[in-house]
C-alpha cells in the first residue's frame, strides 16, 4: 500500500505518469458507461451533466489525488492553503473585464490567420470544428430565466474555473516547474518557472480544440499562471478565470435575450472600436502591475 507522500521526490516523469494513469482509470470506464446509458446523441441538458462528471474525473480528482500521493502537504503543493486580500479579490475581477475588449482584439486577429493553400482542406475542416463548437457552447449558454443562467454560471463559469485551475495552474504548472511545486519566489521568477507557464498555457489552450482561439486562449492561460506566482494562491487565477467565464456566459445570455447584436458583441474591440481594443490591453496590463507591485510589497506568510 502506497503511504502518503511516498512519492515526494523529484521525479518528475514518475508523477507525470501517474497523474495520467489516474486520468485513464477514471475517465475510462466513465465514457464507457455513458455512452452505454445516454448513447451518442445526447441532449444538452445530458452534455451538461457530463460536463459536471467530466470536471471532477478528469480535471479534479485525478489530480487532488496524484498530489496527495506525492506530497505530504497536498494543499501546500496546490496553492490552496493561502487566501486572498480583500484587495486582490477586487483587483483581479475588474481586471479581467478591462481585458475582454483586448481579448475579443486578440481573438479576431487570430481568426484572420490563414493556412497555406497546401492546408486548405484542414483550414476547412478547423473552421466547421469551430463553428460547431460555437453553436454548442451558444446552446450551452442558452438560458430563459434567471434560474437556469445562475445554473449556466455553476455549470460553464465556476467548475471549470475549478477544476481547470487545480488541474493546470495547480498541478501541471508545479510539475513542469520544479516538480515539487509550494512557494514561488515571487521577486524573481527563475527561466524554468517561465517555461512551466507558458507550456501549461499552451496545453491549456490546445485541450480546448480550438484553432481559431487558440492564440487569445493561450495568452489567457499564461496570465492565470503569473497570477498564481505573483500571489501565492491558486484561489486567484480560479476567480480571474471564474470572472473571465462569467462575462462570457453574461455575454451570451444578453445576446440570447436579443439585448445585445452577437455580431457587435464579438467585435466589439475591433474595427470600429479598435481604439477600446487597445486601451484595453493598455489599461489591462497596468492592473495587472499593479497587482504584481501589492504582490511584491505584500507580507509572506
Amino acid at each position: 500500500m502506497i503511504q502518503k507522500g511516498a512519492l515526494s521526490d523529484k521525479n518528475v516523469i514518475l508523477k507525470l505518469f501517474i497523474w495520467l494513469g489516474l486520468i485513464l482509470l477514471l475517465t475510462l470506464p466513465m465514457e464507457i458507461i455513458w455512452i452505454a446509458v445516454v448513447g451518442v446523441n445526447a441532449s444538452v441538458s445530458s452534455l451538461k451533466i457530463l460536463q459536471v462528471i467530466q470536471t471532477f474525473v478528469v480535471f479534479i480528482l485525478p489530480a487532488l489525488a496524484a498530489v496527495w500521493l506525492w506530497s505530504e502537504r497536498p494543499m501546500a503543493w496546490l496553492h490552496l492553503d493561502k487566501g486572498m486580500s480583500w484587495q486582490t479579490a477586487l483587483l483581479v475581477p475588474l481586471m479581467m473585464v478591462v481585458f475582454v475588449p483586448g481579448i475579443n482584439l486578440l481573438s479576431v486577429l487570430n481568426q484572420q490567420v490563414e493556412l497555406p493553400a497546401a492546408f486548405a482542406d484542414l483550414e476547412m475542416r478547423l473552421k466547421e470544428l469551430e463553428e460547431g463548437m460555437k453553436q454548442l457552447t451558444e446552446q450551452f449558454a442558452y438560458a430563459e430565466n434567471i434560474p437556469q443562467l445562475l445554473l449556466n454560471l455553476i455549470i460553464m463559469a465556476a467548475l471549470p474555473a475549478i477544476g481547470e485551475e487545480i488541474c493546470f495552474r495547480g498541478t501541471c504548472q508545479g510539475l513542469f516547474s520544479d516538480g515539487t511545486s509550494g512557494p514561488y519566489n515571487y521577486t524573481h521568477l527563475r527561466a524554468r518557472t517561465h517555461v512551466a507557464i507558458w507550456v501549461t498555457a499552451f496545453l491549456f489552450s490546445a485541450i480546448h480544440f480550438q484553432f481559431y482561439g487558440f492564440v487569445p486562449r493561450m495568452l489567457l492561460g499564461a496570465l492565470l499562471g503569473y497570477l498564481l506566482c505573483y500571489s501565492g494562491s491558486l484561489y486567484v487565477p480560479m476567480l480571474a478565470h471564474f470572472t473571465n467565464n462569467t462575462v462570457a456566459v453574461l455575454g451570451m445570455y444578453m445576446v440570447g435575450k436579443g439585448v445585445w447584436n452577437e455580431e457587435a458583441v464579438d467585435a466589439f474591440g475591433s474595427g470600429d472600436t479598435l481604439w477600446v481594443g487597445i486601451l484595453s490591453l493598455i489599461a489591462g496590463s497596468a492592473l495587472l502591475w499593479l497587482f504584481v507591485r501589492r504582490q511584491s510589497s505584500a507580507p509572506r506568510l
